[in-house]
């Protein structure tokens, strides 16, 4: 089974984020087609760009869609093949550092210097420890095989 073709609109070349859209859908799905992937996976891909090959909304509506079908094949990708995109997991942790690390280190200078005032010197701190523990986590998926040579354009 085979992934299926993503058919271009002949005026999508009037909106730049359409456009860079369908470029970035169209470069992931060309890179799936080269993974040896399950044909039940493919079925689920290939649902998503049926439903965008006979959409025949606006431009504004087609960009919805083309995001939210972009979305779920990352989703699943990730979910049942732990197939990621470049930086994905930089992305995730830059935000999970700052919530479960800085906020912590910050309330602790907080209280230990007298003043809570000092509790954002705690949020660059677990923003650099959250994007140290992504990048590794993105390595590790790279050396895996598991990472996908696009970045993630939403």
């Amino acid at each position: 089974m085979q992934i299926i073709e993503l058919v271009r609109r002949s005026n999508i070349e009037a909106n730049k984020k359409l456009m860079s859209q369908y470029y970035f859908l169209e470069k992931l799905l060309e890179e799936l087609r080269q993974k040896g992937l399950d044909s039940e996976i493919i079925s689920s891909i290939n649902q998503k760009i049926e439903s965008l090959n006979i959409f025949l909304g606006s431009d504004k509506d087609l960009l919805k869609l083309m995001c939210k079908s972009q979305y779920d094949i990352l989703q699943l990708l990730e979910k049942e093949l732990k197939i990621v995109c470049k930086g994905h997991y930089r992305t995730m942790w830059l935000s999970v550092g700052m919530a479960a690390f800085g906020l912590p280190i910050g309330v602790l200078f907080g209280f230990s210097l007298g003043s809570m005032a000092y509790i954002g010197l705690g949020l660059p701190m677990g923003m650099l420890i959250g994007m140290a523990y992504g990048t590794f986590l993105d390595k590790k998926a790279q050396e895996d095989g598991k990472q996908l040579e696009t970045e993630t354009v939403l």
